[in-house]
């Protein structure tokens, strides 16, 4: 793939070069014009391994945007432009790990392979771990309906590295579920294996507290809706995460940048 360096900026088709820009990323790029055609692909044996590749990364996909609208509540100030293809890459370790189909069918078996998850960040860019310094500690229930984010007192100022301008923030726990996929042959398609409970989820958020004064001791704890228990075949995405206040007047301004969140536990 080509890279253009010149002044000429431009996207589309010049003879035979197609030019375009790749989401994410600096620059203009370009390559030829061509390649099999949708028939061929979907129906050719040459691609038959690329079918399977496309049937598992179309599964991959679905199973990260299931983590993103368990959170969809978060996900506009908590992520960077690149949280979709990160964590459908991680959606695709997990899928490479199945023993048990045949290629182009395995599952997405996470409740199997919740470690791949765990440490997540939303934001590349904001990690968690440079923006909050203070000791806290997580707990949930066996049934894992309920989770808790537990923060002894602290001094905030000494503790958290804020933007420019904060007088206030707010810390955020939240469980989200999302269940393993498996293909449906019926549909042809990959679905939740328990879809009454993918995507099922409770967001808590702390009072508005003051950056320059203690906080006492604090607990957030966050409980699945409808008494719903997640099953064998789901997984409880336990996350944490910080947002930041200008006060003015009686109103709270959130900032537009600063914000993270991370699954601090998958169970």
């Amino acid at each position: 793939m080509a890279r253009q360096k010149g002044v000429i900026k431009y996207v589309g088709t010049l003879g035979d070069i197609r030019h375009f820009k790749i989401k994410g990323q600096e620059g203009y790029f370009a390559g030829m014009v061509g390649g099999p055609t949708s028939e061929q692909v979907n129906t050719a044996p040459e691609f038959e391994r690329t079918r399977e590749n496309m049937n598992e990364f179309g599964a991959s996909a679905k199973a990260g945007k299931s983590v993103r609208s368990g959170l969809s509540q978060l996900m506009k100030q908590m992520s960077d432009s690149q949280v979709t293809g990160r964590l459908t890459s991680i959606m695709k370790k997990i899928n490479l790990e199945d023993q048990t189909e045949a290629r182009g069918y395995r599952k997405i078996e996470i409740s199997t392979q919740r470690n791949y998850l765990k440490g997540f960040e939303f934001n590349k860019n904001s990690s968690l771990n440079g923006i909050l310094n203070a000791p806290y500690s997580l707990t949930h229930t066996v049934d894992r309906e309920n989770g808790e984010f537990v923060i002894p007192a602290f001094n905030p100022v000494n503790l958290i590295n804020a933007p420019s301008g904060t007088t206030h923030f707010r810390l955020i726990t939240s469980l989200s579920v999302v269940s393993d996929f498996e293909y449906n042959a019926a549909t042809n398609s990959y679905d939740p294996m328990d879809p009454d409970l993918n995507e099922a989820n409770d967001i808590q958020y702390s009072d508005f507290l003051d950056l320059y004064a203690p906080v006492p001791d604090t607990t957030i704890s966050a409980t699945l809706p409808g008494g719903i228990v997640p099953t064998v075949n789901t997984t409880v995405l336990q996350c944490i995460g910080i947002e930041f206040f200008q006060q003015v007047g009686p109103n709270y301004y959130l900032f537009a940048s600063g914000s993270c969140l991370r699954v601090e536990d998958a169970f």
